[in-house]
């Protein structure tokens, strides 16, 4: 089968497959008696995830990216100020768990970069500026996220709960190395054929990628949510209230920055997108914090996933006559 026919399939039915991925990773976690599926593996994983990901940057294209000046401006005002300040509401409506409030924290102040790509490519928008910000956005992420988490708890409390080697640890794993590698691969099939045929064939790994990160998450955590089921159940009204307000939140700052229609839409859809996947390993690394972290944190990819059913038939609608 054409190369490009599966990558259309994939991209096409990437809901489908991730929750389908979903349900089969409840199913052996919960129906298949002693199946323990190791934190370890998720960030082998997730870099795994994160390579294929960059390896869809045209990294020769980067310099132009950046002269998009408008746009990057655009995106991170809407993902690292308006974001945050809605995030301020919001936690205002969580129980007072310090454990809740971080989950929280760890996962609506960090955008996506892996599968939002493809989301705003399905819902009409300019999935190639996304894509081509995705480094930024991770390493701003990594970056900013103490320095909120400390805003927003306390610098005693965030002391006693966020340690800062994961986050050294993170940033080097699940951003510059896949990225030099990224870049390496991307060298090498500018060079040779070999290099060529091996490129294509990984292009077609990022949905599959991406299903076996959601696989691990869901089979590591779910035998341990029953105990905290309770509490996971009392963010989900907060989730839900992000994933309509944010989408609306970007789609705002993009015509503020008088971005043209696809622009803004990638904004919308960036906003509203979390990178649940990736801030697993830092809420796995808090002393304290199973399982009660992990369960806040997936509880939002569900409802997320759930979301961007809406998004890719809305947005389009929704600005089309804007």
């Amino acid at each position: 089968m054409n190369r490009a026919i599966i990558r259309e399939f994939l991209e096409t039915r990437q809901i489908g497959i991730y929750f389908g991925m979903v349900v089969l990773a409840a199913i052996v976690a919960i129906g298949v008696p002693g199946t323990v599926v190791p934190e370890s593996s998720i960030n082998p994983a997730l870099a795994l995830m994160l390579f294929v990901t960059f390896l869809q940057v045209p990294f020769a294209d980067l310099r132009k990216a950046f002269l998009q000046v408008r746009f990057m401006s655009a995106l991170l005002t809407a993902n690292f100020v308006v974001i945050p300040l809605l995030v301020t509401i919001l936690l205002r409506f969580a129980p007072a768990h310090p454990m809740v409030r971080l989950g929280i924290l760890l996962v609506l102040l960090a955008p996506c970069v892996d599968y939002v790509v493809t989301f705003s490519h399905l819902g009409r928008s300019d999935a190639s500026l996304l894509l081509a910000a995705t480094p930024v956005l991770l390493t701003m992420q990594m970056l900013v996220l103490p320095v909120y988490i400390t805003l927003f708890l306390g610098k005693e409390a965030s002391s006693l709960i966020i340690h800062r080697g994961p986050f050294i640890s993170a940033f080097i794993w699940l951003i510059i190395v896949p990225l030099l590698f990224a870049g390496l691969v991307q060298l090498w099939a500018a060079r040779t054929e070999i290099g060529k045929w091996i490129l294509a064939r990984l292009g077609l790994l990022p949905v599959p990628a991406t299903a076996f990160v959601l696989f691990l998450v869901i089979a590591a955590v779910m035998p341990r949510v029953g105990a905290v089921k309770d509490m996971a159940w009392t963010v989900i009204p907060i989730y839900i209230t992000f994933a309509i307000i944010a989408p609306m939140f970007g789609w705002m700052i993009g015509r503020l920055f008088r971005l043209e229609i696809p622009a803004a839409r990638a904004i919308a859809f960036s906003a509203g997108t979390r990178n649940s996947l990736v801030v697993l390993p830092l809420a796995l690394a808090v002393p304290g914090g199973l399982p009660l972290l992990p369960a806040i944190i997936v509880t939002q990819t569900l409802i997320e996933l759930l979301s961007e059913l809406v998004y890719v038939r809305l947005i389009p609608q929704l600005t089309k006559t804007s």
